[in-house]
């Protein structure tokens, strides 16, 4: 049997690169068992072996190297199933996060089929339940550039900005409603997930009927839609009874064609 082996053989005999090779040598949890002085070729024995198979394994459970040399300082089963202990419950940390961006995803998946493939321009009395949200209360008008205010809401509330997609709202308040001024906002937010963290005060949206229509564009052309509203109100027999919710479903975040916006409008209602 060979006594030395380079490191492009052991490279080759263990599947590990040899940049591998080289950062766990700087480390210090692999060293070669020579080091020629004059060309630097590193050459490895059989009693390499053994180490090098307990680091792929640690690392295949995604260990750091941190902890691996730790483990090398004192080997023994205690100390590696402390090690394993750790990195079980970090573990179980990552499966919990993974899950938490799944759910999201399919949220969102689920809330972009909708809005592309719903009925737009049909008003509908549909029943939502409780929603929180993160509130700010801000005069905002129909043309103004909502980035700054967002910002505003993050700063305020913590929010982390991925979560902002398809989930920023306007509100008109229900005095402005029931004077038929829509010519302005009261307040922007956020609709807050599960998921999602959140420090600042959350505010809820109760559970109720609401009127509900989607319409093709942005806050710019919600006017005409209220105006609906209230008429399909008044002619079903039903009474504003809060602020308005208005969240664009999709927007300049999932898509540069401007044909393919879509909003949705809502105000909640008595009978």
């Amino acid at each position: 049997m060979k006594d030395l082996f380079t490191i492009g053989e052991i490279a080759s005999l263990f599947s590990v690169n040899i940049r591998t090779l080289r950062y766990y040598d700087a480390y210090g949890i692999l060293k070669p068992e020579r080091t020629d002085p004059d060309t630097g070729y590193r050459y490895y024995s059989t009693r390499q072996f053994e180490r090098l198979n307990t680091i792929k394994y640690l690392r295949a459970l995604d260990m750091p190297l941190e902890k691996i040399a730790r483990f090398f300082e004192n080997r023994d089963t205690q100390v590696l199933r402390g090690l394993l202990q750790e990195q079980r419950k970090e573990t179980q940390g990552k499966l919990e996060k993974l899950h938490q961006i799944e759910r999201k995803l399919e949220k969102r998946l689920s809330q972009l089929d909708d809005a592309e493939y719903g009925e737009p321009d049909t008003i509908s009395l549909v029943h939502c339940p409780a929603r929180s949200l993160a509130f700010l209360k801000k005069e905002i008008r129909p043309d103004e550039d909502l980035e700054y205010p967002i910002r505003e809401l993050d700063q305020k509330s913590g929010l982390e900005s991925m979560i902002f997609l398809g989930k920023v709202g306007l509100s008109i308040s229900r005095a402005r409603l029931m004077e038929r001024q829509f010519d302005a906002y009261d307040g922007i937010f956020v609709l807050v997930e599960q998921e999602d963290r959140f420090q600042g005060e959350e505010r809820t949206l109760p559970e109720g009927e609401y009127v509900q229509i989607r319409f093709s564009g942005t806050h710019q052309n919600a006017g005409a839609y209220y105006q609906k509203l209230f008429t399909y109100m008044e002619e079903n027999g039903l009474s504003c009874a809060g602020d308005s919710v208005e969240v664009t479903l999709i927007d300049a975040g999932f898509t540069d064609d401007e044909s393919k916006y879509v909003t949705q409008l809502q105000i909640p209602v008595a009978f």
